[in-house]
């Protein structure tokens, strides 16, 4: 929830980390405790299935609106992520999982927009982890199943390097590729959320303590107000944007790892 902006003694306080770690709701201290993000989470996929399943359920060689929707949505991602990037044949083997990335991270990014929920689920670390080692278990599976144990001897040792140079390449090359690339997945996502979230609250909440606590006591300094509540304004839009964005890049970025793990040449 955003946070309070105001508290018994009129100050005003900003948002703070504890935003992203609501109290239990259901089955308390139990290994199933669900608080409000993971509620909201659930929800969001029950959304997904849902939507995918109305969408698909009587599709039409002459789509409506809504089928017609759908497909522009899902083409757009199929062409600019999957086939763009991996080639139309093998994007077809790694699609189902790109693709449900891409949705999936779009879903839990824009739920930081939603009035109600307020809060990018993907800015908890915990999604995102999952999600990068879904990603990074995804290019060694490719990898391996492309190349064999010869995938391991590509990704770390680069071609044409003389053999002298091999003993500092090959751990910077297995640092890179193998632990680097999720930890960046992880934090890049969760960061941009995190930044986001943080400037919408500061914004809407200094706009509440302008006009119910500055404004309301006669003070004209709580116009200042209106300044806040249009940069939250602005600052919701480009959240928008950012979270189509992040989406995009984590499942773009997917699609490069899975066709550097079966190039031949890197």
């Amino acid at each position: 929830m955003i946070a309070a902006a105001s508290s018994d003694d009129g100050g005003f306080h900003g948002p703070s980390i504890d935003d992203f770690f609501p109290p239990a709701l259901l089955f308390p201290g139990t290994p199933f405790e669900l608080n409000r993000v993971m509620l909201i989470r659930v929800l969001v996929v029950v959304l997904l299935i849902l939507i995918c399943w109305l969408a698909t359920r009587r599709m039409k060689i002459v789509p409506g609106r809504g089928q017609a929707a759908f497909e522009a949505v899902f083409m757009f991602a199929r062409k600019n992520i999957t086939y763009d990037t991996l080639g139309e044949e093998r994007g077809r083997k790694y699609e189902p999982i790109i693709m449900t990335m891409f949705f999936l991270v779009l879903s839990m990014n824009l739920t930081g927009t939603i009035p109600g929920l307020q809060v990018a689920t993907t800015a908890l670390i915990g999604l995102p982890i999952v999600l990068a080692i879904i990603s990074w278990a995804t290019f060694i599976y490719a990898g391996m199943r492309e190349k064999g144990f010869r995938f391991w001897k590509d990704s770390v040792v680069p071609s044409g390097v003389p053999g002298w140079l091999l003993v500092f390449i090959v751990p910077l090359e297995f640092l890179s590729t193998f632990i680097v690339r999720p930890v960046t997945l992880t934090l890049r996502l969760t960061m941009n959320m995190i930044a986001g979230h943080m400037l919408l609250v500061l914004c809407f909440t200094a706009t509440q303590f302008f006009f119910f606590t500055v404004l309301a006591n006669g003070n004209l300094l709580g116009l200042l107000g209106l300044g806040s509540f249009a940069f939250g304004v602005a600052f919701t839009v480009l959240e928008l944007f950012i979270a189509a964005l992040q989406a995009y890049v984590f499942a773009v970025l997917t699609a490069i790892y899975i066709q550097l793990a079966v190039a031949e040449e890197h």
